[in-house]
């Protein structure tokens, strides 16, 4: 496989505060990858390092080149979306009108339209809600139209942070579903960070823990799944 994602010596700090302390990882294009990890382990700072969004250090190489010292908006131009905790969504816009910002780095009128109806297909519900308020959507509607946002960007690479949280375990499962299915039909990237740890391993190839800022250990999904002794020291289940 091609890798997709590089990255070495990665820090990211807040303040005088650093919170991930150099880790090191490379993602394969068309791999799903999740990092695991306790609360305050550094898990959503390592993505906001990965977009941009915080005091960073080390090199990040997307597709070949780095992207270390570029602005958010640029690392996003060359497709790399963010899903956010919290959702992020315009809650006082519409359902289509978060899809249409979601294509805000796009000119190609034809083809934003066009991406606009594969979303509905994915997730039929927002296509029912298109002229509906996002605020006024449940919390996996919320969640659902925040992926479909992702995805108007026509992502190579697609970072979610805990997509899970809050949501009925009904609307977990269809939710994981798709972006299953959207990493094997449209071989999106995916990094995933996520509590429910069996839920992301059951989907990921490849996992790495972290404990306080650091990666304790990584190793295929499927080898963590089944070593108990992991599972219970670290993963709590």
């Amino acid at each position: 496989m091609t890798t997709l994602l590089e990255v070495r010596d990665l820090t990211a700090s807040y303040g005088s505060t650093t919170v991930v302390r150099g880790i090191s990882f490379n993602l394969e294009e068309g791999s799903v990858t999740t990092l695991l990890g306790a609360n305050g382990a550094g898990k959503t700072s390592t993505l906001r390092a990965l977009c941009g969004m915080v005091r960073r250090g080390g090199d990040i190489i997307f597709a070949g080149q780095s992207i270390a010292r570029r602005a958010t908006e640029d690392i996003v131009r060359l497709g790399v979306a963010h899903v956010p905790d919290g959702r992020g969504t315009f809650v006082r816009q519409t359902v289509e009108e978060n899809l249409q910002l979601g294509a805000t780095t796009r000119r190609d009128r034809v083809g934003i339209a066009s991406d606009i109806e594969r979303v509905y297909a994915y997730f039929p519900i927002l296509k029912e809600r298109r002229a509906q308020q996002a605020g006024t959507l449940s919390g996996g509607e919320q969640q659902m139209l925040a992926v479909g946002r992702a995805l108007m960007l026509r992502p190579r690479l697609m970072l979610l942070d805990e997509p899970s949280f809050g949501l009925a375990p009904i609307v977990v499962r269809e939710l994981f579903e798709i972006l299953a299915t959207l990493n094997k039909k449209e071989c999106i990237t995916i990094l995933l960070v996520e509590q429910n740890a069996a839920l992301a391993l059951s989907i990921a190839d490849t996992a790495y823990l972290l404990e306080t800022g650091q990666i304790a250990f990584s190793g295929r999904a499927a080898d963590i799944r089944q070593d108990e002794n992991i599972r219970r020291s670290y993963l709590g289940y």
